[in-house]
């Protein structure tokens, strides 16, 4: 039933979309003004997209479950006074049990722990598994629950994927709660994936953007040192971190990205699990080719979770892949990463998609790391991640056979959706 509402919904957001369209929206490509080593872009970046830039940052990556849960489920189990969750996907299994227990047992301890699901995305999740997080004094919420006065929402998700232990850690990425994340991605069963761990003044950053879910869900505001102490330097790399949703900042995410690609002067590196650019992002990626720009996309191959993104992502391709720009499928399982490398310099990393979804529709979050060290660590990973994927030619493109060029362009008429 929740399916079928769903549909529907979508079906009237769809036309409602194609008739009114959202009040603010970006439809024309950025002017380059300057470089993304200019001090302009960290500029911009903070007045255009909201918190600024902050330093005294550090940074640990996180590959897979095998590396991700584990260093989560330490720090939940080191909180002395906050537990601040929110995820888009927590599903039965024994990671989902994992995380109960450890949430619950320091809820038993004292420690204030605040979770928030999104409520389609853990549709999955035994009720009784949040019964007995709620009985041990864990504050379970649910975003945007689905009820007949609240059809209107239904299309509207958090996506954001944050935990912020007493106001100091932070972890963000593309991780959901659920069995197909564990394991190092060592076959279609287990998903390739990556988190960050995150310490310095940009947690607090962090921990605003759940603060703002938690007011749209419960009307209170967790505030006082315990949520937000006063944060010392910890190491020496620049970071912002900046949130999007349809009721505030719709466009934000799709203007970061267009900042980004048109400031771009050497390399754009993109691992995006959904990719479907629209128009004006596709003329963002084209004019940075024109310009010299060396781009290049890993996304998921055949072991992909959803085929209606992959047919719309794949009806997009034909100017990209005639301009030189490097499209490669990851082959090994599905490919769940979502990382932008930009000129050696900027990573941006979170819950955001490359794709209408993300810029528009869901509530999402995304952390800015703009260090030359990092970023070459994002590099290497991400020709790893190459190494192993199977390069898109335009030809193949091309002399794909007509019923998949049909199948994809059919679902690009959903793209705004997608």
């Amino acid at each position: 039933m929740v399916f079928f509402v769903a549909a529907v919904t979508a079906i009237l957001s769809l036309v409602a979309y194609n008739f009114i369209g959202s009040e603010k929206r970006i439809e024309t490509r950025l002017d380059r003004l300057y470089s993304l080593d200019s001090p302009q872009f960290a500029h911009e970046l903070g007045v255009l997209l909201g918190p600024p830039v902050v330093e005294g940052n550090r940074f640990r990556v996180l590959r897979n479950g095998d590396e991700i849960f584990p260093a989560m489920l330490d720090a939940i189990r080191g909180a002395r006074e906050t537990i601040n969750f929110e995820s888009y996907i927590y599903w039965s299994g024994d990671i989902g049990n994992a995380f109960a227990s450890a949430l619950s047992e320091r809820a038993q301890a004292g420690v204030k722990v605040q979770v928030l699901l999104d409520a389609v995305g853990s549709s999955k999740i035994d009720q009784s598994v949040l019964d007995a997080m709620s009985k041990a004094g864990v504050e379970v919420q649910r975003y945007h629950p689905v009820r007949w006065f609240t059809l209107g929402k239904l299309n509207n998700r958090t996506h954001r994927k944050l935990l912020i232990v007493d106001g100091t850690i932070g972890f963000t990425g593309g991780v959901g709660i659920a069995p197909e994340w564990t394991g190092n991605a060592q076959d279609p069963d287990h998903w390739r994936d990556t988190h960050f761990q995150v310490e310095g003044p940009v947690v607090g950053q962090m921990q605003s953007v759940f603060v703002d879910n938690w007011i749209k869900v419960t009307g209170r505001v967790p505030h006082g040192k315990d949520y937000f102490p006063l944060l010392q330097p910890l190491g020496s790399v620049r970071a912002q971190m900046f949130s999007s949703s349809p009721t505030g900042g719709s466009e934000s995410m799709a203007l970061m990205y267009q900042l980004a690609i048109t400031a771009a002067t050497r390399t754009i590196d993109l691992s995006a699990a959904y990719f479907v650019p629209d128009a004006i992002t596709e003329q963002a990626l084209l004019a940075a080719i024109a310009r010299g720009v060396k781009v290049r996309v890993i996304v998921p191959g055949k072991y992909m979770d959803s085929e209606t993104v992959r047919a719309a992502s794949r009806a997009r391709w034909g100017a990209l892949l005639k301009a030189g720009i490097l499209i490669a499928e990851y082959g090994p399982t599905m490919y769940h990463c979502k990382v932008l490398i930009v000129d050696h310099l900027l990573v941006s990393v979170g819950s955001t998609n490359f794709d209408n979804r993300s810029f528009r529709l869901n509530d999402e979050a995304t952390l800015n790391i703009m260090d030359v060290e990092f970023a070459a660590q994002q590099t290497e990973i991400f020709e790893q991640d190459l190494s192993v994927s199977e390069r898109v030619t335009h030809i193949a493109w091309e002399n794909r056979p007509w019923t998949e060029k049909l199948r994809d362009r059919l679902a690009l008429l959903i793209a705004s959706q997608l």
